[in-house]
C-alpha cells in the first residue's frame, strides 16, 4: 500500500490497557512521521484527555479528530472545526433522558469543557482525569453541546428510535456508554475534510480502530486495520486484523508498512 497518512484511534487501539503508549508503538509512529506520513489521531475523547494521555511529541506531530469528529484541530493546516448539537435539540435530549430516568448520569462536553447537572460519586471520578463543572439542568439545556454522554439504566433503543434521524448516537464501551453528537459530526467526515486540506487521497490512508465509532473510517480509508480486540463488525470490514492493543498491534502493522514502503 502507498501509505501517506495513518489514522489512529486511541482507547483499545494505540493505548494499551494501562492507557499508555508502549515504547514499540511510540517508535513505530515516530518512524512513520519521520518517513513523511501524516499522523492523525481520531478519538471519542476531548482535547484535555488526549494531551494527558499522549507523548508530547505526538501532540506536536499530529492532527486531531476529537469527540468522534465533532471537533477537529490541525495546526499544520489551520483547521479548527466544530460541529455542535443545536441548543434546542440538546434540551430535547436532556429532557427526554431525565424523564425516563431522573438519576441518570448524563453530561455535556462543550469545546473541551465537561458540564453536568450533578456531582458524581468518587468511584466514578476515579475513572476519569478531571471533574465536571456542575450547573442546573435548565442551564445545560441552553447550550450547544459538542457531545452528550450518558451511562446508566436507560435503554438506548427508544432513544435511537426517537432521535436517530437527527443525531448520531453511538453505543460503545461494551454497551456501557452512549455518545450523542450532531449528524454532521463523524470521524469519517472530519477525516475527509482533513485529507482534502492535506492533499492526501483517502485510498492512501491506513486507519486503525476497535469499536463501532470507527466503522465510518473503515468505509472510506484505503487500508482499514482492525485490532485483535475489535468488535466483530469492524473486523468483518477490515483489510487486515492485527494483534490486540496490549500486544502492540498498531506497531506490528506500521513496521511492515515502513518496510514495504
Amino acid at each position: 500500500m502507498n501509505c501517506s497518512a495513518v489514522v489512529l484511534d486511541l482507547d483499545g487501539t494505540l493505548l494499551n490497557s494501562e492507557k499508555t503508549v508502549s515504547a514499540r508503538s511510540f517508535e513505530a509512529v515516530r518512524d512513520c512521521y519521520m518517513r513523511g506520513m501524516k499522523i492523525i489521531f481520531a478519538t471519542a475523547r476531548p482535547p484535555r484527555a488526549v494531551k494527558a494521555l499522549l507523548p508530547e511529541e505526538f501532540i506536536e506531530w499530529g492532527s486531531f479528530i476529537y469527540y468522534n469528529g465533532a471537533y477537529t484541530q490541525c495546526r499544520h493546516t489551520g483547521i479548527d472545526h466544530h460541529d455542535p448539537i443545536e441548543a434546542s435539540l440538546t434540551a430535547e435530549v436532556l429532557r427526554y433522558c431525565l424523564d425516563c430516568e431522573p438519576d441518570l448520569d448524563i453530561s455535556l462536553e462543550i469545546m473541551d469543557v465537561w458540564l453536568s447537572h450533578k456531582i458524581y460519586p468518587e468511584e466514578t471520578l476515579l475513572k476519569v482525569i478531571d471533574r465536571p463543572q456542575v450547573m442546573p439542568v435548565e442551564e445545560l439545556m441552553k447550550r450547544e453541546a459538542t457531545k452528550i454522554l450518558y451511562s446508566g439504566k436507560v435503554n438506548p433503543k427508544p432513544l435511537i428510535e426517537k432521535f436517530g434521524t437527527r443525531l448520531n448516537i453511538l453505543v460503545t464501551d461494551n454497551g456501557s456508554l452512549v455518545q450523542i453528537s450532531s449528524t454532521a459530526a463523524s470521524k469519517e467526515n472530519a477525516l475527509t475534510r482533513l485529507c482534502e486540506r492535506l492533499d492526501i487521497p483517502l485510498e492512501h490512508v491506513a486507519a486503525f480502530g476497535d469499536d463501532y465509532n470507527d466503522i465510518g473510517l473503515f468505509q472510506i480509508c484505503g487500508w482499514p486495520v482492525a485490532m485483535g480486540n475489535a468488535v466483530h463488525e469492524l473486523k468483518s470490514m477490515s483489510k487486515e486484523i492485527t494483534d490486540s492493543n496490549d500486544q502492540d498491534g498498531v506497531a506490528l502493522v506500521l513496521e511492515r508498512l515502513l518496510l514495504e514502503g
